[in-house]
């Protein structure tokens, strides 16, 4: 069984909700998200998003698109995400997305790219910027290699559309919580609740509820709406923060647990 859809099930069976990080693979660099990832896991965390760095992430905030190009610095390229994640995978079976834009694996060769991310242990794509109207060959590559296509519904997704996406989609679904890119937020928007029930009502896919979630008490108020909660641009601006520290790992990890606890102490 597919990584994501196992850790699912058992979220549902223990009564939990899940958290999902996002941090910019090699930011600041390939062996600090390998050791991210691995105390990712440690403190709790459900799925690991790897945003895999390109030049003109559209859909990003200025913190994410920092990371992006400081990953570019590093020399991360998509074939060296591919080679982090086969390492993770040598010490940790936790569920990996990874979060890119279409034309990385297109440059890479579609075909190509989802073999070679199955074969490292990759869990799932999130592509920022394929429209599920031409996905149809992607789906079909998805499937049989096994990984999930993870699809986003924004607020202003009309419903004929939300049933169409999540009627490709598996893993979760993805909830843009607010319009525009990714970024910060001091308060979450007063929309979710009615919009994952909106979502719910064409799928049984766990919904994972991103963009604005700053901190454990905004986690924990939006965990009551989702089957997870996803925070990314908080944890980056920590990684940004520390940089090349030697306390990296420690400092951001003690966030994330803050996270964790937060986002589990919500029962469904």
């Amino acid at each position: 069984m597919n990584r994501i859809t196992e850790r699912f099930d058992h979220l549902r069976q223990q009564g939990h909700k899940g958290l999902v990080i996002y941090i910019g693979a090699g930011d600041p660099d390939l062996e600090a998200t390998r050791q991210l990832a691995m105390s990712f896991d440690h403190v709790g965390v459900d799925v690991l998003e790897l945003g895999v760095p390109f030049s003109d992430p559209l859909a990003d905030g200025l913190v994410n698109q920092l990371a992006a190009q400081r990953g570019l610095e590093s020399g991360t390229t998509p074939a060296r995400v591919l080679e982090t994640v086969a390492e993770i995978r040598k010490e940790s079976q936790i569920p990996i997305v990874l979060y890119l834009y279409f034309n990385l694996i297109h440059h890479f060769g579609l075909e190509r790219f989802i073999d070679e991310a199955s074969a490292a242990g990759v869990d799932g794509l999130l592509v920022l910027d394929l429209p599920p109207e031409e996905s149809t060959f992607y789906d079909a590559l998805m499937r049989a290699a096994g990984l999930a296509a993870i699809y986003l519904v924004a607020p202003t997704t009309p419903e004929d559309r939300i049933a169409a996406i999540v009627g490709r989609g598996s893993g979760f679904v993805y909830y843009v919580s607010r319009e525009g890119v990714t970024g910060m937020q001091t308060e979450v928007a007063n929309t979710i609740a009615g919009m994952t029930a909106r979502i719910h009502v064409h799928t049984d896919l766990p919904i994972a509820v991103g963009f604005g979630i700053s901190n454990a008490d905004q986690a924990r108020a939006v965990a009551q709406h989702a089957e997870a909660i996803v925070v990314g641009s908080a944890v980056v601006k920590r990684i940004a923060d520390l940089g090349r520290s030697p306390e990296l790992v420690a400092k951001v990890s003690q966030f994330v647990a803050e996270l964790v606890a937060a986002v589990k102490s919500e029962r469904r």
